[in-house]
């Protein structure tokens, strides 16, 4: 490009006429092609057919440039129409075909750039008939063909202003290459321009067209050497956007009507009406296409939004505003059903695969309730792990029908990411007049089928009356929680058979309130955990005091227990850690008591679990025995002491299939080296037997109900 514009610089100061000027022009034009070629083979352009058929079209132009020049050299003048005519003639559209392939590349079809470019030829196509094209066809004393021959090369130059202007707009990367692409083709339509508009035989104007043809000769190999070349062609990653240059352009195009009318006017000539209404008319009906498309791009883009706006990301489900839509309409129609679904332990899906492993999940879910309904109702995600149905014209018996199908559904294991996963879903159901209503009915009545463990809840009025009741015991939780209305009491874990307490169980009490009817709200409203680290410090702290005033007669260790709430909080073996040393308590003295729920899903419950036992205090699997597999908890939870349930030692006495099941778990708690505690022991008959069966460790009435204050001095176990 730099030796293009050395040779343009220099090309005036050569001597006219003669070979020189000949073949540094023309050579110029070879090198040009031999760029292009290089160019090509070396970058493999995404639009390489094209780069070759603008190629073939170069090699042409050149061709009739060598034979125009020779012509003038044999015979000593230009004749016109000649050979060369011919040849250029035959060029251009090759020339034009292939930019028009290199701008368009392998991409999609762009309408509005078609139609943008057919503007620009109008208006440019309009100028040139009225100002060069038609006065040329007209004059006289000139042979009709070389009056079509001199008109025939702004014919061309229209198309290939329009074909500049389809390369410059059409959406794709604003590389380089492009733009010297685009450079060479307006340096060539200029020079045209010059050459239509002056004498064919005046040496200025030769001179001025070939410094232009020269420097379009070097924008174009530079463009095809330039790295950049590879790009041109590429699929837009985006929609183009109508941009301000653009509306300026197209504007100032539709104004070449009246300029033209002006300019007639101005200069005294005959007014070309009919060339200036065929214009106007042709403009004015491709710039209504133009709006007309601009127009529907925005409507459907509008339409491409809103779906967005109503459609949920991940599942690709309904989301709450469409569903919230549909239901307003529903319920002035009639009276729907509504369903809410909310995933059962989806958290700790979350907490033991990760969130990526969570959204699969949620995407499997929504496509097994999409197939479980073909065509019924409105399906939505309303946001977390939370699901909605509406059934705009069924009963109330079909209404349940479908959701029974529902939970059948979700009770099958999903394979997600290499893992099966199950998960289950409370389900609340309720129809009403008003939406705001019918949520909230269906809500509560979703929160009742999760509290009570039921397939799915249909609303009632008193559920109305327990949520309230809840949310009332909650408020008074809170207010108990700050006022200090907690206090705790301690049961003793003694060995037998002399029945010496060995360990307490702290356990914690408000007024008469049985902490059966307040822990579950603490624990679903989120007060147990703040309410548990009061219970963690108050026992660490009464512990250590019981060591200071008792001595050997204090209580090795102390338990506390712990929801699983509190173990998927974040920082938790901190908490505990902190309560210790405030305490100043050997971690070893504390026992944490779990319930096989709470670290049956593993994840973070685990890992709490895994890092208290790191610390040094003991843990407990409480309630063993009752739970999800609990075997096989004990291979994945660093446990140190097994509580049987008390329903294994209820019938002990009867023999049967209780007395064998604690016959077993003794035997697997002294195999792993574990130590066994048997609870809710209230005869001493329950106790001998547990004796001989080998439990070492006992809790339960018959041994002391839980106190304030347990009476260290030791109990003895009345004889069989």
């Amino acid at each position: 490009m730099v030796a293009g514009a050395l040779v343009c610089a220099g090309y005036p100061l050569l001597p006219d006429g003669g070979l020189t000027p000949v073949v540094v022009y023309n050579g110029f034009g070879v090198l040009a092609f031999a760029a292009v070629v290089a160019g090509i083979r070396r970058h493999r352009p995404a639009a390489a057919r094209g780069w070759w058929v603008f190629a073939a079209g170069l090699i042409s132009y050149v061709c009739a440039d060598v034979v125009y020049e020779v012509s003038g050299l044999v015979l000593g003048e230009h004749p016109s129409p000649y050979w060369d005519d011919l040849i250029y003639f035959s060029a251009y559209p090759v020339l034009l075909a292939g930019l028009l392939m290199i701008s368009r590349g392998r991409g999609r079809r762009e309408p509005a750039g078609l139609i943008d470019a057919a503007i620009i030829a109008a208006g440019a196509g309009l100028v040139f008939w009225v100002l060069v094209i038609q006065p040329t066809l007209g004059e006289q004393g000139i042979p009709l063909v070389q009056r079509l021959v001199k008109a025939g090369y702004p014919t061309f130059d229209v198309l290939l202003c329009a074909v500049v202007t389809r390369l410059i707009s059409r959406p794709g990367p604003r590389v380089a290459g492009r733009w010297l692409l685009a450079f060479g083709c307006a340096l060539n339509f200029t020079g045209d321009v010059v050459w239509s508009l002056t004498d064919r035989d005046d040496s200025y104007s030769d001179t001025l067209t070939h410094s232009c043809f020269i420097l379009a000769y070097a924008m174009w190999a530079g463009a095809a050497l330039h790295p950049s070349m590879a790009r041109i062609g590429h699929r837009a990653a985006t929609v183009p956007r109508f941009r301000r240059g653009r509306l300026l352009l197209l504007g100032g195009v539709t104004m070449t009507a009246p300029a033209v009318l002006f300019l007639q006017g101005a200069r005294g000539e005959v007014i070309n009406w009919p060339a200036i209404g065929v214009g106007a008319v042709l403009l004015f009906l491709l710039v209504l296409t133009r709006l007309a498309g601009f127009v529907g791009q925005t409507q459907r883009q509008a339409a491409e939004l809103e779906e967005l706006a109503m459609r949920d990301d991940l599942t690709g489900l309904a989301n709450r505003r469409r569903f919230e839509l549909r239901l307003r309409a529903a319920v002035a129609a009639g009276s729907p059903q509504v369903c809410l679904l909310d995933l059962n332990g989806f958290k700790r899906v979350n907490d033991r695969h990760g969130h990526a492993v969570g959204d699969h999940l949620l995407v499997a879910v929504a496509a097994r309730l999409s197939s479980e309904l073909p065509g019924e109702g409105l399906l939505a995600r309303m946001g977390g792990d939370e699901f909605a149905l509406l059934l705009a014209d069924a009963s109330a018996a079909e209404g349940d029908a479908v959701i029974d199908r529902l939970a059948g559904a979700l009770r099958r294991p999903f394979a997600v990411d290499g893992h099966e996963l199950l998960v289950s879903a409370a389900i609340g159901v309720a129809d009403g007049a008003d939406p705001v209503e019918v949520l909230r009915r269906a809500d509560v009545a979703m929160y009742a089928a999760k509290t009570s463990q039921a397939r799915f809840r249909r609303y009632a009025v008193e559920l109305d009356d327990r949520a309230d009741e809840e949310a009332r015991l909650g408020a008074e939780l809170r207010s108990a929680l700050d006022a200090g209305q907690f206090h705790l009491v301690y049961q003793p874990i003694v060995a037998l058979p002399d029945g010496r307490i060995r360990y307490v169980e702290a356990l914690v009490r408000w007024g008469r309130r049985s902490p059966a009817a307040f822990i579950p709200v603490a624990e679903r409203n989120g007060l147990i955990v703040e309410l548990g680290e009061w219970i963690l410090r108050a026992a660490c702290d009464q512990f250590v005091a019981w060591q200071a005033g008792y001595g050997d007669r204090a209580p090795e260790r102390i338990s506390v227990n712990v929801s699983a709430r509190q173990l998927a909080e974040p920082g938790f073996a901190g908490v505990v850690a902190d309560a210790l040393a405030r305490a100043g308590m050997d971690p070893s003295s504390l026992i944490v008591e779990v319930t096989e729920t709470a670290v049956f899903g593993g994840g973070v419950a685990v890992a709490a679990v895994e890092e208290l036992h790191r610390m040094g205090v003991r843990i407990a699997l409480d309630d063993f025995g009752t739970g999800h597999s609990s075997l096989g908890l004990l291979q994945t939870v660093p446990v140190d002491v097994l509580k049987v349930d008390k329903s294994f030692v209820d019938n002990l006495a009867l023999a049967g299939r209780h007395a064998v099941i604690a016959t077993a778990l003794i035997q697997v708690s002294d195999g792993l080296g574990l130590t066994a505690v048997a609870e809710g022991v209230e005869t001493a008959e329950q106790a001998a037997l547990l004796h001989d069966l080998g439990y070492r460790f006992a809790q339960g009435y018959h041994f002391g109900r839980p106190v304030s204050q347990p009476a260290f001095d030791g109990v003895e176990v009345p004889a069989r």
